[in-house]
């Protein structure tokens, strides 16, 4: 590489280069930023039920995360928009028929992966929870299958855990959507006709404009925000 006033290395500094897998990733975000339509909407709903209903489930024996519930209703709400499972190649929409569920996965280094749960949408919560620690469990130990890399039909990103209420995630091209979930706290809410705190969750969804209009892109969203309001 040759040395510019911009890329000299300092005292102290760190040269950090995008290669391996690292560059590989790097290069699939760049490239979907540079040939899709993206766009985010937006939107908040009260998980306070969702999170109940984890709680019932641990006592009851199944070990179910937030994700694991939120991926529940994922489904069912998917199987009602299906414009947004799916592909777009080459000018062409491929709707799928098996909602191959991306879920992603932070890996040491920095990295990130998103293998799919094939078939999510014919499985029980019980063998969609065991499905998901699965891939998890392959990704971090790479052995996921080319399928599980590259089959995926919409993508699901967490940042649950951090302070970051909204963001705009980047699609898994060529995917049509992306649901990127954001911090869950306490925040005024109105509820039953009255401001009381309530367990708020920040949603984003981002989506290819060149498939999916925002009108159903935002119905979808909605949808999805009346499914976990009514786990409570």
């Amino acid at each position: 590489m040759t040395q510019t006033p911009e890329n000299q290395a300092g005292a102290g500094d760190q040269i950090v280069r995008l290669s391996g897998m690292r560059g590989m990733i790097a290069g699939k975000m760049l490239e979907s930023l540079s040939t899709t339509a993206q766009l985010t909407h937006h939107a908040e709903c009260d998980a306070t039920g969702l999170l109940d209903l984890k709680n019932r489930l641990q006592q009851q024996g199944l070990k179910a995360s937030v994700e694991d519930v939120l991926l529940d209703v994922v489904v069912e709400i998917l199987s009602r928009h299906p414009g947004l499972n799916g592909t777009l190649v080459d000018k062409e929409i491929k709707l799928s028929k098996a909602i191959n569920l991306g879920v992603a996965v932070a890996l040491p280094g920095d990295l990130l992966v998103a293998p799919a749960i094939l078939d999510a949408g014919s499985m029980t919560l019980e063998e969609r929870v065991a499905a998901r620690r699965d891939v998890v469990e392959r990704a971090r130990t790479n052995k996921l299958t080319v399928t599980e890399m590259t089959g995926g039909t919409f993508t699901i990103t967490n940042l649950g855990l951090s302070r970051v209420r909204h963001f705009t995630p980047i699609l898994n091209a060529p995917q049509l959507a992306i649901l990127g979930v954001g911090e869950t706290a306490l925040r005024p809410w109105v509820h039953n006709g009255e401001i009381t705190a309530r367990k708020i969750m920040g949603l984003s969804l981002t989506f290819d404009h060149r498939a999916v209009n925002g009108a159903p892109a935002g119905q979808f969203l909605t949808d999805l925000c009346t499914a976990i309001e009514q786990l409570g």
